[in-house]
């Protein structure tokens, strides 16, 4: 036989080694969290605890003298944890990545550098174009925190303060009850041979099922109004228990509400909260009975509901005690603290492991969710439309 030829050489023919793609490590992080500046916020977004997880992994954290202060943290602690702490927010905000609970002033953004990270809350129903271009203006890359998804499609950190919100809605109704407040001097329980006292939630969501959860454990009488079957189905199951629901009629409602003792708002809507109680409906509530406003920071769904503030959270109108304090979860900051805290710690560590946030996001889809500005690109659609900005799709700007 003749020799045979072959297409390949002996050396394309030898196993070679496989290429794997290799992070490119940008070094450490470092983040920085100023004192928060807004009335009556005092939480933070990261707890010692974090702040010695981060520093172990080679991070560098840059904290705002008395910034832990609202949730009960010294200056010590973080010093401790191994934090450096800083006396002027111009450094602060002069790290590569900066961590907020409420959005920059237009003072803060002045201090941020080019080309910064800026964790924080968006709250797009109280900014202005103003916010958005200052943010542009310097090349921000901007996420907000409750806007990240996580692997389940679900809005971690909101469904977090939420839960707060309505475990504390509980509390706070059973606080204005006592007669050292002006109310009925009703015990929100249920003791043996006296008729159990009636609370009612308006809305099934997160809010509302947490709220049912501690009246269910306290062994109070409820009822759940919310116009979503699907979500009055899935808070019974979620409860395990059959609670009384009902959607929103307002003859119905106004009989319930005649006789309850307290009642919670937790209603929203995609722009103003729907109101749902009338000024008439309250009149015809018990005196000294208590509304507590959850979605106040949304409008509210009592027409009598006007926004209060924690150093003053309560008025009477029509014999009815109102609290409609927004951001309830601050009245409890140290848990809020940490409940924040734990959400951030993981996404920083990624970032870090990652070699950055462009490679992070390229990985995480939640987490890109979040980007609301990308080097001082608008990437997000909502916003966009909201102050009539340009908008590129994030995918075109990190692929």
């Amino acid at each position: 036989m003749g020799k045979q030829f072959s297409p390949f050489s002996k050396e394309s023919l030898m196993p070679k080694p496989e290429r794997l793609e290799v992070f490119k490590h940008k070094g450490a992080l470092k983040i920085g969290i100023p004192k928060e500046i807004l009335l009556e916020e005092k939480r933070i977004c990261l707890t010692p605890d974090a702040v010695s997880t981060l520093v172990n992994n080679g991070h560098e954290v840059l904290v705002e003298t008395g910034a832990g202060i609202g949730a009960n943290y010294t200056d010590k602690n973080y010093s401790e944890a191994g934090a450096k702490i800083a006396y002027d927010n111009k450094s602060v905000l002069g790290c590569q990545i900066i961590l907020k609970v409420e959005p920059p002033t237009p003072d803060e953004i002045a201090l941020i550098n080019p080309q910064s990270v800026l964790f924080s809350a968006m709250q797009l129903k109280t900014q202005d174009k103003t916010y958005f271009e200052a943010l542009s203006s310097k090349g921000i890359t901007a996420i907000a925190f409750d806007y990240i998804k996580d692997e389940h499609g679900n809005y971690p950190i909101v469904k977090s303060l939420s839960e707060i919100a309505g475990i504390a809605s509980v509390h706070v109704a059973a606080e204005l009850l006592n007669n050292c407040n002006h109310g009925n001097g009703v015990l929100l329980g249920n003791i043996a041979g006296v008729n159990p006292s009636k609370l009612i939630i308006l809305g099934a969501g997160n809010v509302g099922e947490a709220a049912a959860r501690v009246a269910i454990g306290l062994g109070l009488n409820i009822t759940v109004f919310d116009n979503s079957i699907s979500k009055l189905r899935n808070l019974q199951y979620n409860l395990g228990k059959m609670i009384a629901t009902s959607t929103i009629q307002p003859k119905v409602l106004q009989k319930q509400l005649m006789r309850c003792d307290a009642v919670i708002g937790a209603l929203y809507g995609k722009t103003r909260t729907p109101i749902v109680v009338t000024e008439t409906m309250v009149k015809r509530m018990k005196n000294g009975a208590i509304i507590v406003d959850v979605s106040i920071d949304r409008g509210g769904c009592f027409e009598t509901s006007e926004v209060t503030k924690h150093s003053q959270p309560t008025f009477i109108k029509h014999g009815v005690i109102h609290y409609c304090v927004p951001n309830i979860p601050s009245r409890y900051s140290r848990t809020a603290s940490i409940s924040i805290s734990n959400f951030f710690t993981p996404y920083l560590l990624k970032i870090g492991e990652r070699g950055g946030l462009e490679n992070a996001l390229r990985f995480d889809k939640g987490l890109q969710n979040g980007v609301y500005f990308f080097h001082g690109i608008l990437t997000n659609k909502t916003v966009a439309d909201w102050f009539n900005l340009p908008f590129r799709d994030i995918n075109l700007l990190i692929s």
